[in-house]
């Protein structure tokens, strides 16, 4: 078992969680339930099956929630494309959570190998 409050994983994808949440509030009223609500729920799923996974007897369980943080990861850079798409976030603020989603990607990845 691990604490997840001292995994990398997990502050770097609780930063992201709050990212989120502050850039969704300027989303229009007509996505509260729509894009708001998805990328906010996707952001929360990332830590949350990360510090779930922690609490496994087994590597392999805890890679099972890994893997569906990792899904969460791409699920949530696809929706940040999207609000970028529709011109709800500006350039800068999209390339700063690009890479910053994308680095998150790369970290439960290489996470995940090392449990094997």
């Amino acid at each position: 078992m691990h604490n997840f409050k001292k995994l990398k994983i997990w502050t770097e994808s609780m930063e992201l969680v709050t990212e989120s949440y502050k850039i969704t509030r300027d989303f229009p009223k007509f996505e509260t339930f729509g894009l708001m609500s998805q990328m906010n729920r996707c952001a929360v799923s990332i830590p949350s099956n990360i510090s779930e996974g922690t609490s496994k007897s087994t590597n392999k369980h805890f890679s099972n929630y890994l893997e569906h943080s990792l899904g969460s990861a791409f699920e949530w850079e696809t929706q940040l494309n999207i609000a970028f798409s529709q011109n709800y976030i500006l350039e800068k603020t999209f390339k700063e959570l690009e890479d910053k989603i994308k680095q998150i990607q790369k970290m439960i990845s290489s996470f995940k190998s090392g449990l094997k």
